[in-house]
């Protein structure tokens, strides 16, 4: 019984591991993204001292 489980795990956890790595972006996601590049482009908030220093840091370290 044991062996069976846990043959049955072995089997399921990699099938698993595919689903959540899908690359399909649905409309949500396509939205959020479309959101997000409008901000980039400088909408109605601007870029405080932290933002600019973040931005700075992470260009430092290549993120």
């Amino acid at each position: 019984m044991l062996r069976k489980t846990l043959f049955g795990i072995a089997l399921i956890l990699p099938l698993a591991g595919g689903l959540a790595a899908c690359d399909d972006s649905g409309p949500a996601e396509e939205a959020g993204e479309n959101i997000d590049d409008a901000l980039d482009q400088g909408s109605a908030f601007d870029q405080g001292p932290a933002e600019e220093m973040g931005e700075e840091m992470d260009d430092a370290t290549g993120n």
